[in-house]
């Protein structure tokens, strides 16, 4: 749903792979073929919320994302990649196990942790409003799905990220 996402970047050519309402076992699936076999110079990764809308355990959500990492490495052992921790949601539509969230992101950062070439970015901190829940600022009325407030967000979140692993 990123549609300002090139733009958000002008200097450097993106490609989203990203697909809506995507499983962390879906993007495992087609990992290498739609990210790896396009070369890139830099991955950003967000996956999760959907595995636990559908009430999957957070530690499968974690292993298909470490597994990711490793099949990144194996391509490229130097390759930059940004973890993206997944933002705060708050919708009763999109019901989750209570704490799986904190659970995922908790997982997370213990996945990038110590990794070279890794940084895990904290989307819950810029995305969660004085009251601890998601901003409306940032998010649809749907309280899960960003509007471009929140892109313009994630962006400047993902700026300093991308520097620091030498993505310019």
């Amino acid at each position: 749903g990123w549609k300002g996402l090139a733009a958000a970047f002008p200097a450097l050519k993106v490609a989203n792979r990203g697909v809506g309402g995507d499983v962390s076992r879906g993007v495992l699936f087609r990992f290498r073929e739609d990210v790896l076999d396009l070369k890139p110079r830099a991955v950003v990764i967000c996956i999760g919320f959907n595995d636990l809308t559908a009430y999957g355990d957070p530690a499968h959500a974690a292993q298909n994302i470490a597994a990711m990492l490793e099949q990144a490495w194996s391509q490229n052992p130097e390759l930059p990649i940004v973890l993206c921790q997944i933002p705060p949601r708050d919708a009763p539509q999109a019901p989750m196990k209570p704490g799986a969230l904190a659970d995922l992101n908790a997982r997370i950062a213990k996945v990038g942790e110590g990794k070279a070439h890794l940084i895990v970015l904290d989307l819950i901190t810029p995305f969660t409003g004085p009251d601890g829940k998601p901003n409306p600022e940032l998010f649809a009325k749907d309280h899960v799905h960003l509007i471009e407030a929140g892109y313009q967000k994630w962006a400047e979140s993902l700026r300093p990220a991308l520097e620091k692993l030498g993505v310019k």
